[in-house]
């Protein structure tokens, strides 16, 4: 007997997860995780050799990495509505290719007008590609696996942005500061040639309605408030007055058409308090981060071969926990195992408090090893309890508010711990103070994840 199809199955979205496990387009998600996350960071430390390269005043060359953030962060929940309604394939080659296009258009460009424009434009698509980094990776595998997909691209992601200054020394060392904008470039092209054999052709591409671009100026202007106000306060605390704005404008994005999914996504999959445990744990990463980086170079004056290998020791963490983080949150559930991996963070980074200068390397690197395995035991299941509490059709904008959360996260936490720094008289005791608030912020969450209650369907 041949079976007709339901009229439900004559409908299937492009959001379905698929009968068939798709680990390929999984390592593209993490591909493309690793190297979003890596030009975050990357860039920072080639703006003195971009400022003298192009004959501008550092403030100027600071647009080179500003110029990625602020759109990048701004279009995020204006992307994951816009994803929510084309096709996930056509919409990944398209944003993979024109990202890869402006960093060849950022490595060749003769002057920093053109340097600018061409990081504006890769931040727009590379909040794109942030948004279907997720989606790809839950919807290639069936939903029992979906916490070892999801801990893919969440570990290596924080693995690009902790091993970009390692990656951009040499380059710098070696090749110079255009360099850094073309390595890129096959990682892009190894994603690309993934997705186009192994993703199926589902939705077409169409342009964003008008309303997204009033979102967009809207969440980019309280945005760049915010991260303005944190990141001068240390100078003078008066300018933490511009973060101000922000509540307005994010109150006035909540009540339009393209905040109101948002808000819908927040409420009935119950995942703000996990959203905030994102933010929380990656501000607390970033601070304790910056710190470190700076005590090993400054008070203790080891060399940048030295600092680099003491700081690896957090994404060697990351990996080894990342793997096991997926399946025991496939075996025990998301919650309990992104909880897990929140405390043992929040552990390594309280063992760093009573940082002294007669620790030798392996007793830092130890600590932030512990650390980076809560890190990668959290990530990929925290991401597969929010996606997997999503409503039906808003799979792309849970996964824009985790990516937003996160983004913010790595933003703020080197502004806090430049405070914090400041506030403790610098030095060792300032390093101290830093590390404290840092372990402070991601004890928050702890307390977020151990409150967060599923929602009763």
């Amino acid at each position: 007997m041949t079976v007709q199809p339901t009229p439900a199955s004559r409908y299937l979205t492009d959001r379905q997860v698929q009968p068939v496990d798709r680990w390929s387009l999984v390592v593209a998600a993490g591909l493309l995780s690793f190297v979003a996350m890596l030009d975050m960071n990357v860039v920072n430390l080639a703006l003195t050799d971009i400022s003298a390269g192009l004959h501008v005043s550092p403030g100027i060359a600071q647009w080179a990495a500003l110029g990625y953030q602020l759109p990048l962060v701004a279009l995020l929940l204006p992307a994951g509505r816009w994803l929510d309604q084309v096709g996930t394939r056509s919409a990944l080659l398209f944003a993979v290719s024109c990202f890869a296009l402006c960093s060849a258009l950022a490595a060749c460009a003769p002057w920093a007008g053109w340097l600018i424009a061409a990081r504006l434009f890769q931040g727009a698509f590379g909040a794109v590609l942030f948004v279907l980094m997720p989606v790809l990776a839950a919807t290639s595998v069936r939903p029992e696996l979906r916490g070892r997909a999801m801990s893919v691209p969440a570990t290596l992601g924080p693995l690009g942005a902790v091993t970009g200054p390692v990656i951009g020394g040499l380059l710098l060392d070696h090749l110079g500061w255009r360099a850094i904008f073309l390595v890129k470039l096959p990682v892009c092209l190894a994603a690309v040639l993934i997705v186009r054999r192994h993703a199926p052709h589902r939705g077409g591409l169409r342009p964003p309605d008008r309303s997204s671009l009033g979102d967009a100026a809207l969440i980019g202007a309280a945005v760049a408030a915010t991260l303005l106000g944190l990141t001068l306060a240390p100078q003078a605390p008066l300018w933490l007055l511009l973060a101000l704005p922000a509540v307005p404008l994010v109150l006035h994005w909540l009540r339009r058409p393209g905040g109101r999914p948002v808000a819908e996504v927040l409420r009935a999959a119950g995942t703000a308090g996990a959203n905030a445990s994102v933010l929380a744990l990656a501000a607390g990463f970033a601070a304790c981060h910056y710190l470190l980086a700076q005590y090993l170079r400054g008070p203790r004056g080891e060399s940048a071969t030295a600092t680099a290998l003491t700081m690896l020791a957090f994404p060697l963490g990351m990996v080894l926990a990342g793997r096991v983080g997926g399946r025991l949150a496939d075996r025990w559930g998301a919650r309990p195992t992104a909880l897990t991996g929140a405390a043992v963070t929040t552990l390594g980074l309280a063992l760093l408090v009573p940082l002294d200068t007669g620790w030798s390397a392996l007793d830092i690197a130890a600590r932030l090893a512990l650390a980076g395995a809560g890190m990668g035991l959290n990530g990929g299941p925290t991401q597969a309890l929010v996606m997997s509490t999503s409503p039906p059709g808003k799979l792309a904008t849970a996964g824009s508010a985790v990516q937003l959360a996160r983004s913010l996260g790595f933003a703020l936490g080197p502004a806090l711990a430049t405070a914090a720094s400041l506030a403790g008289a610098g030095g060792t005791a300032g390093t101290r103070a830093g590390i404290t608030l840092a372990a402070l912020v991601a004890a928050t969450a702890v307390a977020l994840l151990a409150l967060h209650r599923r929602p009763t369907p």
